[in-house]
């Protein structure tokens, strides 16, 4: 599957016009340079410019603390972070949603990681199973950040097959881990797409990491955040907090997730905010609409009797409707990519079998 999951992305690369990816030189980075100079030259930098700077105050010691605490939180990005209090997040509510598109492929948009929503996955995926829908594409772009790593572990439980480790939650201080496993045969088995944008966190791309490496699903979407971490709030005596990575997920091929996220295997870039738009829509309108296109009307036979031309009447009522600067319909760009993904997949898949039956 994966020589033809290949041929499909490259395909849908040409279809698109998406740049192949290529090596970009860049010049060094200021960090870089930072980091290329050996301890001796960083205790003398620090030296020379207190003894040098033009202004003395900024490098009293009171700023080298302050420039200490500032590069360090540079540095571990989403590894730790000053907060205010009172700022721990309250759980998002997020509904899981499904629908069949083509009758085909099975949409499934996990929402917000639930113990209600478990029993409505479960019956989704019985629903498809029982349909024999082969392909499903699981939407996590609606999952808010978290870092409930056992319920992350209950979603992948329903696709990977038993026996499997799926990750580790490990505290390397303190020498302990969890170890979460999978327990049970898989609810569904056919073909998995993952999509994932640029602000799924923690629990969300766990799910499309273990999916990934676990059950062969292809993941669609922009890199995650890369907060595949536990947290722990530290009060600072000002009152303030001091939120930082304690705990790390650890897939078990050693693939980190953190701090860099998770790069998918089919990259479509859109913007965050119309990827917020089109899963607002997505609650107030059918899934299959924010990917099909209205068909054209074309000539045909009763128009000439007519003496009409609906081509023509198409195009003067999109020019009314851009002249009246009407809002254009919502298009779920990732998700019409997974739908095409599948079906070029689907059709290379064929093509063996089609020929083998030519020869016959």
């Amino acid at each position: 599957m994966k020589s033809a999951a290949r041929l499909a992305i490259a395909a849908l690369t040409l279809a698109t016009g998406a740049p192949l990816p290529a090596q970009i030189s860049a010049p060094l980075s200021r960090s870089a340079a930072i980091d290329a100079l050996p301890p001796g030259d960083l205790e003398e930098a620090i030296s020379l410019l207190r003894e040098n700077y033009l202004t003395p105050a900024a490098l009293d010691e009171q700023e080298l603390k302050r420039a200490t605490l500032q590069g360090l939180l540079d540095r571990l990005g989403t590894g730790a972070t000053l907060v205010a209090p009172g700022t721990t997040a309250s759980p998002v509510p997020s509904p899981l949603r499904t629908a069949v598109l083509g009758d085909t492929i099975g949409y499934l948009r996990l929402g917000a990681l639930s113990d209600e929503h478990l029993p409505q996955l479960d019956a989704a995926l019985a629903d498809f199973t029982r349909r024999a829908l082969p392909s499903l594409i699981l939407d996590l772009r609606a999952t808010p950040a978290g870092t409930d790593y056992e319920r992350a572990a209950e979603i992948c439980r329903r696709f990977t097959p038993k026996g499997r480790v799926l990750f580790t939650v490990r505290k390397p201080r303190a020498q302990e881990e969890r170890l979460l496993t999978s327990r049970d045969e898989p609810k569904y088995a056919g073909l998995l797409v993952v999509l994932i944008d640029a602000d799924s966190a923690g629990s969300a791309e766990v799910i499309a990491a273990v999916l990934r490496g676990q059950a062969r699903a292809m993941v669609i979407g922009q890199p995650t955040r890369g907060e595949a971490v536990e947290y722990a709030d530290l009060p600072l005596p000002s009152g303030k907090i001091l939120r930082t990575a304690v705990a790390e997920v650890v897939l078990p091929e050693g693939a980190p997730v953190f701090p860099g996220g998770l790069v998918p295997d089919l990259r479509v870039e859109v913007p965050q905010e119309k990827t917020d738009a089109v899963l607002a829509a997505g609650l107030e309108q059918p899934v299959a609409a924010l990917i099909s296109e209205k068909e054209r009307p074309r000539m045909n036979e009763a128009a000439l009797v007519a003496g009409v031309n609906p081509e023509l009447d198409a195009l003067e009522a999109a020019q009314r409707e851009k002249a009246a600067k009407a809002p254009a319909p919502a298009r779920d760009l990732v998700l019409q990519r997974a739908v095409d993904f599948i079906t070029t997949l689907r059709f290379l898949d064929a093509q063996p079998a089609a020929a083998a039956a030519k020869e016959k």
